[in-house]
């Protein structure tokens, strides 16, 4: 079986990383497609994916098209006479006539179980909604996004630890280990394809630097599963006032919901412990325990307190998303 790969981040890397350490010799993994190089780091120079440099590593054929529009580009995919395109957060939507151009067509990695959270960013949405469980999907592509029929699945439960990070992790390793399970049914014709059902379908929309400002109307819960699904990005964030009384923006990178009965307006720091800041949220409250300063690195709350024991004081207000202190 003629294999093409096509994807570009670290989640993808652990499938194509898989597929190189199984050594199947009924598989040829004939290229790799990944997006093309990007501006990275201070200096912007380009940089190339992670799964560039792992086939690079492994001495594979690479290729690196903006997009399938032209038939230049679907030719030299016909080219290689694959018999499946394995797609791995590849980043492009692919056209029908693509599609069409493997034997056994294209499947698709997805980090969710599907019909749930089709869409960019199915990790942390799974986190933010406070769902119990998620998992990989192996799909069979169509024209739609994340709208195949599923092959194959495999579940994770998510723990109250987890952040998008650890939870990311773990499903990459899940994704490369569902795809060395389901290609040899899938040769065989041994796999049923299951249609979505649509009416269970949600969206995982793109994160964006605004939704992670913390809203202090919300529960100790909602705002805790906000901190652990905005990290590593865009980071869960407020803004306060510093000793001169201008406005600043805090990172959040970790925080423990309390079940604390008050009647404080929301966003009011209750309480300073020796181990995070207690605030007062719609519901409950929020201890946080790991914070970052502007232009400074994230740090416990322990020794963001012990530097700084004079930027923070009980009573201390901080401001919902409308307000501007």
């Amino acid at each position: 079986m003629r294999l093409v790969f096509a994807g570009t981040p670290d989640f993808a890397a652990s499938s194509l990383k898989a597929l190189l350490q199984a050594k199947n010799p009924d598989w040829e993994l004939v290229a790799v497609y990944t997006q093309p190089d990007r501006p990275a780091g201070r200096g912007r120079k380009l940089k190339p994916s992670p799964v560039k440099q792992l086939a690079e590593q492994q001495q594979l054929p690479v290729y690196q098209p903006e997009n399938f529009k032209s038939e230049e580009a679907r030719a030299e995919l016909a080219s290689l006479k694959p018999d499946l395109m394995i797609v791995v957060a590849y980043g492009l939507l692919l056209p029908q006539a693509v599609l069409d151009i493997p034997r056994l067509g294209c499947i698709n990695v997805h980090a969710s179980l599907l019909p749930r959270w089709r869409g960019a960013a199915p990790i942390q949405r799974a986190l933010l909604a406070g769902d119990e469980a998620t998992g990989v999907t192996l799909m069979q592509m169509d024209k739609g996004l994340d709208t195949g029929s599923m092959l194959y699945k495999t579940h994770c439960p998510i723990t109250a630890e987890d952040t998008s990070a650890s939870l990311h992790d773990r499903l990459a390793v899940q994704g490369g280990e569902a795809l060395l399970q389901a290609l040899p049914l899938l040769q065989n014709n041994r796999l049923n394809a299951e249609p979505q059902d649509p009416t269970q379908a949600t969206y995982a929309s793109k994160l964006s630097k605004e939704e992670a400002r913390l809203d202090w109307r919300l529960t100790a819960e909602e705002l805790g599963r906000a901190v652990r699904g905005f990290n590593p990005w865009p980071v869960a964030w407020f803004v306060a006032d510093n000793q001169d009384k201008q406005p600043e923006v805090i990172r959040v990178w970790a925080a423990k919901p309390l079940s604390i009965d008050h009647n404080a307006p929301p966003g009011t720091l209750l309480d300073i412990e020796k181990d995070g800041l207690v605030v007062a949220c719609g519901e409950g409250c929020l201890k946080l325990t790991r914070l970052q300063l502007p232009g400074a690195r994230q740090l416990s709350a322990t020794d963001l307190l012990n530097g700084h024991p004079e930027r923070f004081y009980a009573g201390q207000v901080f401001a919902l998303p409308e307000q501007n202190l």
